[in-house]
């Protein structure tokens, strides 16, 4: 019964630890812990199992970030979360597939982590208040309080209008064409003006250590590119449609965000260290 009462939630348990963490190899680690502490708890006394089970997720996630913080003060050069491989109808549930996206984690990670708890619990999972404040160890007065600034952050910060899934996979199958092609030109009329490039190696694999501001000089980075050494595949990461690359060198997860029908910002992961679930679709839902 153990068993099966975790494994029933466990998707929606990943979701809270992978959106908290924008790792999946942490989120992996949070899962287990929980599970070794969901084993020893008398059930008896548990009347929400899901509740239960998310609340103590997000206190084993809350742990892990203080560790990760003091890892990323080390990281070298632009810290990007994990791309998952995705099924196509996670976009079905567009708050879900935006809550998930490459973007959505980036501006997550400049919450603190409490604020981030919060944002996540109510804003994607819509928990009620006093849960969130079992969770996180504060007042339901303070959760309401530090919900409303979080909101009040990630709006700020992310994209102001949403794409369909249609025209996000038109342009970035025009993006894939344009890098193909090698033309500057090409690439400049995808992109906005202000485009940002973000890359993540690791200092594993070459990238830029800073992001890449205007479509000029974006474009003539990528135009750089040997074309004969690289594929591009069109696959579902995060929720959206993406593009993995292959080349001798390595490989690397590439997500856009979309606005108005030009490119916005591009994320580049090539860190191979962050380019382990590529392979098999990761369960989210919420």
């Amino acid at each position: 019964m153990t068993e099966d009462r975790f494994s029933a939630h466990r998707s929606l348990l990943f979701t809270v630890a992978y959106e908290m963490l924008g790792s999946a190899a942490d989120a992996e680690d949070v899962l287990q812990e929980t599970w070794l502490r969901w084993a020893g708890v008398d059930r008896s006394q548990v009347h929400d199992p899901r509740a239960y089970l998310v609340r103590a997720v997000t206190r084993q996630a809350l742990n892990r970030i203080r560790t990760l913080s003091r890892r990323r003060e080390d990281y070298v050069g632009e810290w990007l979360p994990e791309p998952l491989l995705t099924h196509p109808d996670v976009a079905d549930d567009v708050e879900l597939a935006e809550s998930v996206s490459i973007a959505m984690l980036t501006v997550l990670e400049t919450l603190g982590p409490v604020e981030r708890a919060v944002f996540v619990l109510r804003e994607v999972f819509d928990m009620p208040y006093d849960e969130i404040a079992e969770a996180v160890g504060k007042t339901p007065a303070t959760v309401r309080q530090v919900a409303r600034r979080a909101r009040g952050h990630v709006a700020a910060r992310q994209p102001r209008v949403r794409v369909t899934r249609l025209e996000h996979k038109t342009v970035m199958d025009r993006f894939v064409a344009a890098l193909h092609t090698g033309r500057i030109q090409d690439l400049l009329d995808m992109m906005a003006p202000d485009v940002v490039l973000i890359a993540d190696g690791g200092g594993i694999t070459a990238a830029a250590l800073a992001p890449i501001h205007g479509a000029e000089l974006v474009a003539t980075m990528l135009a750089g590119t040997d074309r004969a050494a690289f594929e591009t595949t069109a696959v579902w990461l995060n929720g959206a449609p993406a593009i993995r690359i292959e080349s001798g060198s390595g490989g690397a997860a590439v997500s856009l965000v979309i606005e108005n029908g030009r490119i916005t910002r591009i994320y580049a992961t090539s860190n191979p260290q962050k380019l382990t679930r590529l392979e098999k679709p990761a369960d989210l839902t919420r």
